[in-house]
């Protein structure tokens, strides 16, 4: 099969980049981003992604992170709604899985109200990918049978409205997306719910990345450890029993411990 078979004219694909690795790219991901006549993707999708495409594809940055977005959902709507309408194949690239906090919904519901075809390829999210660069499980036989994704992010000036207590039964697993800058919110607001202060915490930045920095913690020691490790690196954080350290994980690459660090040292001596 040619690769531009696997995509009709006219037609658009939301087709998940993965966390960042290009090796983590699905086969079909790969073979749309080489059909595709022209690809709008993500802020967070980068250049080693986007040379899969073929020579001369137009490619159109339509990202938005936090306190920058390039253009309004809306734009981007109409941006996808006119290419396809013009004949072409569209790819709409984005970060991690396109039905996780990727506004799949607003865009393939614009695109369906004007008739153009339109499908999901998924993609691998960056908490998968950030259990399996610390050798972790989201899950654990006993202590872990629920797995939550959470997102962070709020709506200008709006505070972060979860039901914290939901999610501190001690049970579960939260995959908590954009969390970088409510990080004091996080372990504030999750420790006032009943949650233990010493509720192990992974945080991971860049995902799969050559970059990548994953740093093991506690809940009551989160917002110190955001601040020193994330810069304005993209930062998940994995809270819950099920991604404490283990002594059959030998990591052998860049991976932190602040539950000794002089960090914690300096905490603990702060707190009450």
């Amino acid at each position: 099969m040619q690769s531009n078979e696997i995509m009709a004219p006219g037609s658009v694909w939301l087709v998940g980049a993965g966390p960042g690795d290009p090796d983590l790219l699905t086969r079909k991901a790969e073979k749309l981003i080489a059909a595709a006549d022209i690809i709008f993707h993500d802020a967070l999708v980068g250049p080693a992604i986007l040379d899969l495409a073929a020579p001369g594809v137009e490619k159109v940055s339509v990202g938005k992170r936090s306190g920058r977005h390039s253009k309004s959902q809306g734009t981007i709507n109409d941006l996808l709604l006119a290419a396809a309408l013009e004949g072409r194949r569209v790819v709409r690239l984005k970060g991690g899985d396109p039905s996780i906090f990727g506004r799949s919904n607003e865009e393939l519901d614009h695109l369906v109200a004007h008739g153009v075809p339109v499908r999901i390829c998924p993609g691998i999210t960056a908490a998968s990918a950030a259990a399996a660069s610390s050798l972790a499980s989201l899950t654990l036989r006993g202590s872990a049978r629920k797995l939550a994704f959470v997102t962070a992010h709020s709506r200008a000036g709006e505070a972060v409205d979860h039901d914290w207590k939901a999610f501190a039964d001690g049970k579960s697993t939260l995959a908590i997306y954009m969390g970088r800058d409510a990080a004091a919110e996080i372990s504030s607001s999750l420790i006032g719910a009943g949650l233990p202060g010493t509720t192990p915490v992974l945080i991971a930045c860049d995902v799969s990345l050559p970059t990548e920095k994953l740093l093991r913690t506690r809940l009551n020691l989160l917002p110190l450890a955001v601040d020193a490790v994330s810069g304005k690196s993209p930062t998940l954080i994995l809270i819950g029993e099920a991604v404490a350290a283990r002594p059959s994980q030998d990591l052998g690459r860049s991976f932190y411990d602040y539950s000794h660090s002089a960090l914690d040292r300096r905490v603990e001596h702060d707190l009450p």
